[in-house]
């Protein structure tokens, strides 16, 4: 099995992965124009023999926080450590980049205990991913999804009320 980083060519493995589990919420419907956008951002599996097996994203704040986005891995494939791979390359890439506080929201929250990722009790603690995401949830006001973070939960926030990006430069730099 090989984790590696998704390139343009992943994209239409990506949006009809991500986008098969749409419909029922559990994950939000990409356009393939984001899912083209965001390339970057996704690291893929496939087996030894190049078959693509899932997906997993890291969608970037700032210095004070990264989310794993859209990871999901093919029926067929589960079991199998694909998820597991992909999501320890996305804790990498986090640490490489000097992230330490992680972010996901979840159904399944017992896999990401094991990856040291733990309940946030208060989805407000988190204002970066509720501004960017959750108020184009169609499940915005009865959300069923379990906040995690792995690390510290920041106190800082670009994209919500905490503090304004310029104090978040003077803080980070």
């Amino acid at each position: 099995m090989l984790v590696r980083k998704a390139l343009l060519k992943d994209a239409t493995n990506i949006y009809d992965l991500v986008n098969s589990l749409s419909g029922d919420g559990t994950l939000l419907k990409r356009s393939f124009a984001e899912i083209c956008e965001n390339v970057r951002d996704f690291t893929v599996s496939e087996s030894d023999g190049g078959v693509f097996l899932g997906c997993g994203a890291l969608h970037f704040y700032g210095p004070h926080l990264c989310e794993v986005r859209s990871i999901v891995v093919k029926p067929e494939a589960k079991g199998q450590g694909a998820g597991g791979r992909i999501l320890g390359a996305l804790i990498e890439e986090a640490e490489e980049h000097g992230i330490q506080s992680v972010c996901l929201f979840t159904r399944i929250p017992d896999f990401f205990f094991k990856y040291g990722f733990r309940p946030v009790e208060d989805k407000t603690e988190l204002p970066d991913k509720i501004f960017k995401d959750c108020q184009n949830c169609p499940r915005l006001h009865r959300c069923d999804e379990v906040a995690m973070v792995r690390g510290r939960i920041p106190r800082i926030s670009i994209l919500g009320p905490k503090i304004e990006a310029e104090q978040l430069v003077r803080i980070s730099g």
